[in-house]
């Protein structure tokens, strides 16, 4: 029966693989009681490297004093760090996915009372996070032929790729272009993954240069928000009918469709968040709008802001004839409350 390896031991094996992988030297004592958090001696790192060899998860070459890691370590290693990531993975989902739930409630909150209060239609768009770096890549296995890149930003945001392969890759392999992956791109800015570093990587990744370009493709993927990535929220669209000038027949259905389909909503976010700079409020009447059916109608919005990078808006739609310095009024205060509301509702 297999001997089980203590903590301790899974440390040294660990340090010594990244070491290795790193300077592609082998690795002493010395060296390993710089770099692990161990909080022993070289004499102890020593015995416990002796051990490992004896069980085959490092060997010595014969020119050197140190150890490199044996394709058994590399195995254990792998496997420990799998565990470690989708156990992390799962646990950034199961928050997000409680954040999100949390947060879609207080916006529609939000957006009846805001309805409710100004006798108006309104919109609130769910946040985007904007300006993400890349926290960690993982690849994993999926058969011989699948890997799975998962992608996870500074925000706990992730993204899932498949990535084919032309040949079955190895574990050493693998683990190589993790680290290759991770060394290079963890912190970056995704908006400064350029061309230059692209190549630089998959220059240094040799024959599976096609799959760090898979990869990186994922990470681009990160930032890259379409019509249906966009989620907004409706309320109080009843109420034009309230505005005889809104309330004829055609006007009125083209209207509730536009609410209803929510995808010319989402240009108009785009719209304002490209217009209003960080946190501005603006004010589109009639022909400025560039929805087609809103035409007759004049929309004020407004950037609200959730932490570092998460960023999302605010609209009121009505009649031109609308009480804008109320509704301006009512936006700046609204803005200045919504952290504080997500962020301590129960």
């Amino acid at each position: 029966m297999e001997q089980a390896l203590d903590e301790r031991k899974k440390k040294i094996l660990k340090a010594i693989i990244r070491t290795y992988m790193e300077t592609g030297e082998p690795v002493g004592s010395r060296t390993i009681s710089k770099y692990a958090d161990l909080n022993v001696s070289s004499a102890t790192i020593r015995n416990e490297m002796s051990d490992l060899t004896d069980l085959g998860y490092i060997i010595q070459p014969h020119t050197s004093a140190g150890r490199i890691p044996s394709d058994k370590g590399y195995r254990l290693y792998v496997d420990e760090l799998m565990k470690e990531k989708e156990a992390e993975i799962a646990e950034i989902r199961d928050l997000m996915i409680e954040k999100t739930d949390k947060m879609e409630k207080v916006l529609k909150k939000v957006a009846k009372v805001l309805a409710g209060t100004t006798n108006y239609a309104t919109m609130i768009s769910v946040p985007q996070y904007s300006g993400s770096k890349l926290k960690f890549i993982q690849l994993s296995r999926v058969n011989d032929m699948q890997l799975v890149a998962v992608v996870v930003n500074d925000h706990n945001a992730i993204r899932n790729q498949i990535i084919e392969l032309d040949e079955p890759m190895d574990d050493q392999t693998l683990l190589k272009l993790n680290l290759l992956l991770n060394t290079n791109l963890n912190g970056v800015p995704i908006q400064d993954i350029n061309l230059g570093m692209i190549a630089r990587l998959k220059e240094q990744a040799g024959v599976h240069g096609g799959v760090v370009g898979d990869v990186l493709d994922a990470v681009a993927a990160t930032i890259q928000v379409d019509e249906e990535d966009m989620e907004i929220i409706t309320s109080g669209a009843t109420n034009i009918f309230k505005y005889p000038e809104l309330a004829d027949t055609s006007k009125a259905t083209e209207l509730i469709s536009t609410f209803e389909e929510k995808h010319q909503l989402a240009d108009l976010v785009r719209e304002h968040m490209a217009d209003s700079g960080e946190t501005g409020v603006s004010v589109y009447i009639g022909d400025e709008l560039p929805i087609q059916t809103m035409r007759d109608c004049s929309v004020v919005t407004a950037t609200y802001e959730l932490g570092k990078g998460m960023r999302g808006t605010i609209g009121i739609i009505g009649p031109k004839r609308m009480d804008y310095a109320s509704v301006v009024d009512s936006l700046k205060e609204l803005k200045q409350q919504l952290d504080e509301l997500i962020n301590n509702t129960p």
